[in-house]
């Protein structure tokens, strides 16, 4: 059974429309982060896709004890509560602890899940408990088909409003690769999958004090996944990448995002002619 996932008025799966997960890796400025979320509502406005706007209130999961992490939980929400009233989109964050779930929940439409946490079960249970669609990103220490166990985890409280984010595989020392075939495999639980094009690009740790990037190969995967099936893609997008405070070097500049985003759709409306979905 395949299930598509309500957004408040977007919907999420198979046979849909190809979804847009997309934002700054964190809040920066508030000009420049209203700015970014403006551009991405108009460009998919235009397209006809689905967006759920991402900033992150707070990245935990630094590498550097200096990296900067955002203006944190109280700040940070009240500035994503105004990008959703004044532009009307819809919201994601990742949440780190099961202290921030709850005032998180009153804000976000969808609560993110980083990829180090998936298996945190308590944690994952209080979030999925709020009733909020949660976006879980696979670990990149997981194999594809373990997915399945925490979809069980979050349906066990009722929840199925849940969204699969394949991100890449650590491959050696400061490198994922992407095996397409985890798009299939995910989606094989029956739940929408997303696939983050920029995270797949980065090199963890691979700058020393930060994390380095390829971003030049971030359309390359995001077209790929999407002939693969996936629903949804997540891409972190800057104006200026290289002097992003956060994930720059797998950032993609928001100037060349159109062109992409028109590839994608065109991608997606084959793959549902050409198998069939509805």
């Amino acid at each position: 059974m395949q299930i598509i996932v309500q957004i408040d008025n977007l919907r999420i799966g198979r046979g849909l429309p190809l979804a847009v997960i997309a934002g700054p890796c964190v809040i920066e400025t508030p000009e420049t982060t209203f700015g970014i979320a403006a551009t991405l509502k108009r460009l998919t406005d235009e397209l006809g896709l689905p967006l759920i706007f991402k900033a992150s209130f707070d990245k935990a999961n630094r590498t550097s004890i200096d990296a900067y992490r955002g203006p944190g939980l109280e700040k940070g929400l009240a500035l994503l509560g105004r990008i959703k009233t004044e532009l009307g989109i819809a919201l994601i964050s990742d949440v780190h602890d099961i202290r921030q779930v709850e005032p998180a929940a009153r804000v976000l439409d969808v609560l993110q899940i980083p990829a180090f946490l998936c298996r945190q079960t308590d944690f994952i249970l209080e979030a999925a408990r709020t009733g909020k669609a949660l976006n879980i990103k696979k670990g990149q220490f997981l194999a594809p088909g373990d997915v399945a166990n925490i979809v069980e985890k979050i349906a066990s409280v009722g929840n199925r409003r849940i969204l699969l984010t394949e991100r890449g595989a650590t491959f050696g020392y400061n490198n994922l690769v992407v095996d397409m075939r985890a798009i299939p495999i995910m989606g094989a639980t029956g739940y929408p999958v997303v696939f983050d094009a920029t995270h797949s690009v980065q090199l963890p740790g691979g700058a020393g004090k930060s994390s380095g990037g390829q971003r030049q190969y971030a359309p390359v995967l995001a077209r790929a996944a999407v002939a693969a099936g996936a629903d949804a893609v997540f891409m972190e997008v800057h104006p200026d990448p290289d002097h992003a405070l956060c994930d720059g070097p797998n950032s993609l500049p928001t100037a060349g995002l159109e062109l992409l985003l028109k590839q994608l759709k065109t991608i997606r409306e084959v793959v549902i002619a050409e198998t069939g979905t509805p």
